[in-house]
């Protein structure tokens, strides 16, 4: 891809982005679960935006996977059992504006299979 591409790519994105950011918040009952992933590694991270303190965090370079879709729902799992060390039951999901497909999904589809309300 050219550069221009990833320019608009990027751009639409952040709109994105700050459209959803916009609309929900993090509290210490119901965190924000924000993902974020590259071309090669993804992290998440349960925030309560009162505060504006991490809760739980988990990221694929410490446990050793990549951003493909079995290693997000791996990451998923961790995640979830992050967030029951926690006494987090219910987040809410902060794509981070990325659409809710491939590894984003599949890591929101393992992070809610673990009993974590989205």
């Amino acid at each position: 891809m050219n550069a221009k591409v990833l320019k608009t790519k990027n751009k639409t994105r952040i709109q994105r982005k700050r459209r959803i950011r916009a609309k929900i918040s993090g509290c210490v009952a119901r965190p924000r679960l924000s993902v974020f992933r590259s071309n090669r590694f993804m992290s998440a991270q349960a925030i309560d935006d009162a505060t504006g303190t991490t809760l739980a965090s988990v990221h694929s370079k410490a446990l050793n996977l990549k951003a493909n879709r079995e290693d997000a729902a791996k990451l998923g799992e961790a995640m979830a059992s992050a967030l029951k060390a926690a006494g987090i039951t219910q987040v809410t999901f902060d794509r981070n504006g990325y659409i809710y497909h491939g590894v984003v999904k599949a890591f929101g589809d393992a992070v809610r299979a673990n009993e974590i309300t989205l």
